[in-house]
């Protein structure tokens, strides 16, 4: 938690003064019984009506000075809690767009939007709890203890029994609740995980009639959690009976007591009346002190889980380019000998890849699921880090470059076009935020897509959904070579293009790739599982299977005299040969 209090540095006057206004309006709690003592033993007493309505003006007037206070302190704990749960999400959201992808697959989108959310929420809500309540419930507890003495100190003897006794059986309770509540929250964990999967998968569960088993899936983990709320809340609500015995039992001693010392004409009715009420707010003080203490227990626990996140250090460095000097040569990219384990994959995904793409040369990459295409794809651009050999961009090795300037050399067009909520203008912007309007008119024009954004109301202005789903997926393929044509990029990487699209809309994008390539002397790295269509794209081909390279060359070469059983079983599955 001592790491993440940096973020209540801007917050320093507000984390002071929330808990002082706090101990005001308890200060003025505490003189309440004792107006109330004053109003019994001489206002009603005497029949004096001028003084109870003087001193009922008392107790507004308190009430409305505490209720200030409170308010004040509220605000000053809100503004406090809210900006530092801005700055601490900001901060892991920073944090967690410095991750590389290797990092990223270890933690799991679902704990990251977990962290995110939830876990900041419960942190905001504990800080708030905190500087509200922390000092305030033991001031009003030792505070009434006090005050009840300078009342009468034979019938305080009392509260010096009862207050033990009702700390034993709150933190008692409180102290055997704590570990079901972390069971209730990893049970809570698995609920969600599992509404979560379902509802990014349901299309799938639907299509294999897997609804019924997915019902009783989450019934029984329902179930679970329902079952550990309960015995929690059993557990839980033993708290209030058994302080209502103590308490009671401890008002009754008292009212004896008092009673024997009132006829004793030791005290008075109102000092009898001001004693009960200490007794109450003593009782009630303690039960927010035990439920505050489960608060910040869950905080701090979210807090460790964030903390852990924050911990976590991006496994790529940029090493020194002085110790390795930027070679000349035709190469645009060049593997040399590249091996690639993930983190917990244990065998190589990747073994031995060694080739190269020259400038203005089109290279196709053809495999089957798993084959390794797209991890040859994610090591250019260093998405991931090769665990042993070198990967080179312009003679020069990725890991001496700032990923900035690495990834502006190399334009990417995905299998699925990523579109963000926003508009045209926008997502064109990602490929160069410094844009102007006729580079931005020139890369529409280039990538065919000026036709259909002509016919868009607003144009560059027109508003896209998230995901790009009120475009087609032609379109939003040519919103994607557009914006890799703005990065004024010499090497393109069209990682299966077209493999999504229909056959009209795959002729289009397959045209124009090759209009980039002859005009623009573009280098195109091409990744298909589609041998026809890679024929028709590329000067060159790697066959490849397992994370290996069995065989490349001229595509003329590779197609009409394959050399492994491999290679002749894909080209006659397409039926070439």
């Amino acid at each position: 938690m001592r790491s993440l209090l940096k973020y209540l540095k801007d917050y320093k006057k507000e984390s002071i003064l929330a808990p002082v206004f706090k101990m005001l309006e308890a200060s003025f709690e505490l003189f309440v019984p004792l107006v109330m003592a004053a109003i019994i033993d001489t206002g009603i007493a005497n029949h004096d009506k001028g003084y109870i309505f003087r001193m009922g003006g008392v107790l507004v007037a308190l009430g409305l000075i505490g209720l200030a206070c409170s308010v004040t302190a509220q605000f000053f704990s809100a503004k406090a809690a809210v900006g530092f749960a801005t700055k601490l999400r900001h901060a892991l959201f920073s944090h967690i767009q410095g991750l590389s992808y290797a990092e990223l697959d270890t933690l799991g989108t679902n704990t990251l939007i977990t962290r995110m959310t939830s876990d900041v929420n419960q942190l905001q809500s504990g800080v708030n709890l905190t500087l509200r309540l922390l000092l305030r419930s033991p001031f009003i507890v030792f505070g009434a203890m006090i005050m009840a003495f300078t009342v009468d100190v034979k019938a305080a003897l009392i509260f010096v029994v009862a207050i033990p006794l009702l700390s034993i059986v709150v933190f008692g309770i409180m102290i055997v609740s704590l570990p079901l509540y972390k069971k209730v929250q990893a049970a809570l964990d698995k609920v969600l995980g599992r509404t979560r999967e379902n509802l990014e998968g349901a299309r799938v569960i639907r299509a294999f009639c897997k609804e019924g088993q997915e019902i009783e899936s989450f019934s029984e983990e329902n179930e679970a959690l329902l079952n550990i709320q309960v015995f929690v809340g059993k557990i839980s609500a033993a708290m209030n009976p058994l302080t209502y015995i103590i308490v009671n039992i401890a008002l009754v001693v008292l009212l004896w007591t008092g009673a024997i010392r009132v006829d004793g004409g030791i005290i008075t009715q109102g000092a009898v009346v001001a004693l009960v009420n200490y007794m109450s707010q003593i009782l009630v003080e303690l039960i927010k002190m035990a439920n505050l203490i489960i608060q910040i227990t869950k905080a701090l626990a979210c807090a460790k889980r964030i903390e852990s996140i924050l911990a976590v250090e991006n496994s790529q460095q940029i090493e020194d380019l002085t110790q390795q000097a930027k070679a000349e040569t035709d190469d645009v990219i060049r593997f040399d000998h590249v091996g690639l384990t993930y983190q917990g994959g244990g065998e190589e995904s990747l073994t031995d890849i060694d080739f190269a793409v020259k400038k203005g040369q089109t290279i196709g990459i053809i495999g089957g699921t798993g084959s390794g295409k797209t991890s040859v794809v994610n090591l250019i651009p260093r998405l991931y880090d090769a665990t042993r050999g070198t990967v080179y961009v312009d003679g020069q090795d990725v890991k001496t470059y700032d990923p900035k300037q690495l990834r502006s050399k190399v334009g990417i067009v995905p299998q699925k076009a990523v579109l963000f909520a926003g508009t045209i203008r926008e997502n064109l912007m990602w490929g160069n935020e410094n844009a102007t309007e006729e580079q931005l008119e020139r890369a529409l024009e280039i990538s065919q897509a000026k036709e259909f954004v002509d016919t868009k109301e607003g144009r560059l202005d027109f508003k896209i959904a998230q995901g790009g789903k009120n475009l087609s997926g032609g379109q939003r393929q040519r919103v994607a070579i557009a914006q890799a044509l703005l990065c004024d990029t010499k090497f393109l990487i069209a990682d299966e293009p077209v493999s999504a699209l229909d056959v009209t809309i795959q002729a289009q994008i397959i045209r124009l790739l090759l209009k980039l390539h002859q005009e623009m002397g573009i280098s195109i790295l091409f990744i298909s599982h589609d041998l026809r269509v890679v024929y028709q794209m590329c000067d060159r081909v790697m066959i490849m299977r397992s994370g290996e390279i069995l065989e490349q060359g001229d595509i003329d070469e590779i197609y009409n005299h394959p050399k492994t059983d491999y290679t002749k079983l894909l080209l006659e599955a397409a039926n070439i040969i």
